[in-house]
């Protein structure tokens, strides 16, 4: 039988569980609130760590909600806290991971933008599995209901079901999973099809056609291509809606189902101000630039010389669409961003940008963008800890951390976007 402790909860850390102590060892606690005396199970233990979960509340702080749902399906590990707390928590995590990692203290609270908690996702990867399609279960690989999340529209959730229960009563079972994709507002909708083995267009068709998709395409795993089922597999939105800026009112701005986008529907054109009201000089570098979102909206601002790098296939291809004849003062290079920069031997004037994975920056492209002469960057991250990492690196190299905030991208997830400027 697994023990019970006895725990009074002390703090947030990055990744959802709340720190705890214990007989001199600490406890990470998942389903808690700082401030709370709880009683949890314990899941696993390490040499100097503990995982634990809650199984009683002795004494809850006045922000714990009711949950009407599973907290482990779409990552909801912050579900049970009222949102205003989540936020608040969100900018502790960023403050003790910049005090731990990279050995800064910001001065006060880190702002933390706020979203609608219910439809707001445009992006999902859906696994396969006996009960239709569904998100992963966090730590498992079971299928869970994506409706109880709310994180999708409610006519999404319906489509999702639909086709879900197609798969299942299909003989098929070669499908790895299915991203959906949507713009904002939810008029065009594409789905792209992973599977195990190659199928014929009719076959995927069949499966997908009245769903409610304007467009759906499939791959086969190990093979990089992509085949058009039916429709157009790309969605677009006016730059206007995905910046906030009156003077792109009439370039639109497309993605494949395949291509990396910002997931939130009603946060990103703040992020985007956030991105741009920090480009102060030009030119500028773009580095992990995606499908363009900040080269296109910073062009459209009046900045005339824009470099975006971006190595993946498909969302290179979304660059060169969405900016080719469009903005001639946007080049394109397809190239990973070491191989970009250490073929370039000159120096950097004006800003760079990078958006990394959630990995962060390689020890390379700091070097080289150090050696570069980038005097002002501008950092875009979804990982606390990461980013922290780099922060620390820069320093080292002689750069200081000026401003910083924070973008709720998925209420009620540990997820937390970052954005801040470093000045060499």
């Amino acid at each position: 039988m697994k023990p019970v402790l006895d725990l009074r909860v002390e703090r947030p850390v990055a990744g959802g569980a709340m720190l705890a102590r214990h007989d001199g060892r600490v406890v990470l606690v998942h389903g808690a609130i700082p401030g709370e005396r709880v009683r949890v199970r314990v899941d696993r233990e390490r040499r100097d760590v503990v995982h634990a979960t809650v199984v009683d509340v002795v004494e809850p702080e006045p922000d714990r909600r009711s949950l009407d749902g599973d907290p482990t399906c779409g990552g909801q590990v912050y579900r049970h806290i009222a949102y205003e707390r989540q936020r608040r928590l969100k900018s502790e995590v960023i403050i003790d991971a910049l005090r731990r990692i990279a050995r800064i203290s910001p001065p006060g609270q880190i702002p933390v933008a706020a979203s609608v908690q219910r439809g707001y996702r445009m992006r999902a990867r859906l696994h396969a599995g006996s009960v239709g399609l569904g998100f992963l279960r966090e730590g498992t690989h079971i299928v869970c209901d994506p409706a109880q999340t709310g994180q999708l529209l409610s006519e999404t959730e319906r489509i999702v079901a639909e086709l879900g229960q197609r798969l299942v009563c299909s003989s098929d079972r070669s499908v790895l999973y299915a991203d959906i994709t949507e713009n904002i507002a939810a008029d065009q909708r594409v789905l792209h099809i992973r599977f195990r083995r190659e199928h014929a267009p009719e076959t995927v068709t069949a499966w997908t056609v009245d769903c409610g998709f304007s467009g759906v395409a499939y791959s086969t795993r190990g093979k990089n291509s992509t085949q058009v089922a039916f429709g157009i597999p790309v969605v677009s939105d006016r730059l206007m809606a995905l910046s906030g800026h009156a003077g792109a009112d009439e370039c639109r701005l497309q993605r494949h189902a395949r291509s990396f986008f910002q997931g939130n529907r009603y946060l990103l054109p703040t992020l985007v101000s956030a991105v741009c009201r920090r480009v102060t000089t030009g030119p500028v570098v773009d580095l992990y630039a995606g499908v363009g979102l900040f080269a296109v909206a910073l062009a459209s601002r009046g900045l005339d010389t824009i470099t975006a790098v971006e190595q993946d296939a498909f969302a290179h291809a979304d660059l060169l669409a969405n900016t080719t004849g469009v903005w001639p003062q946007v080049g394109v290079v397809g190239a990973a961003v070491e191989d970009f920069l250490v073929r370039r031997s000159d120096s950097l004037p004006g800003t760079v940008i990078v958006d990394p994975p959630r990995t962060g920056l390689s020890p390379t492209v700091i070097e080289r963008l150090s050696e570069r002469g980038v005097s002002l960057l501008v950092y875009v991250s979804c990982d606390v800890a990461t980013f922290s990492r780099d922060v620390r690196r820069f320093r080292e190299v002689g750069y200081t951390l000026e401003e910083i905030e924070a973008f709720d991208m998925f209420p009620n997830t540990a997820h937390i976007e970052i954005v801040a400027t470093l000045r060499r």
